[in-house]
């Protein structure tokens, strides 16, 4: 199980604490914000990105392959779901994540597609994609 607690006195500007740790999500000043920190679409895609790069470095650690450097950019954006023949929603907007990865190393081309692959199984990713109960109470 995982536990986050958040705090918000006023305007955007949150504290996001778990275990020793603490962040601040905010939003961008031309939002209102105060920009002291990424905001929750940015949190979201660095959640991805993190857990995609330690799965991938697990993965290369467990099997001794030479894996040098990691770096990942994701991109969010909305598009008009008329742009996906296969979805399911067919009108309105899409939430598109586009994902790059380099995977630098002395890594034969079959152990980065295998890296990227593994890459691909991430239990945040896993969790994106599965279904979710999300529940909110008042206390």
């Amino acid at each position: 199980m995982h536990n986050v607690s958040l705090k918000n006195k006023t305007g955007y500007k949150t504290e996001l604490s778990s275990r020793r740790h603490s962040i601040l999500s905010d939003e961008p000043l031309e939002s209102n914000g105060t920009d002291t920190g990424m905001n929750p679409y940015e949190l979201l895609l660095s959640a991805i990105g993190a857990c995609k790069a330690i799965t991938m470095r697990m993965y290369a650690e467990r099997k001794g392959l030479p894996l040098e450097d990691i770096s990942i950019e994701l991109v969010h954006d909305k598009v008009p779901a008329e742009e996906f023949e296969n979805s399911e929603t067919k009108t309105g907007k899409i939430d598109k994540i586009d994902i790059r990865v380099s995977i630098k190393g002395d890594l034969t081309h079959e152990q980065k597609a295998r890296i990227l692959e593994i890459g691909e199984r991430c239990p945040v990713q896993r969790t994106i994609l599965s279904e979710i109960m999300l529940t909110t109470t008042s206390v």
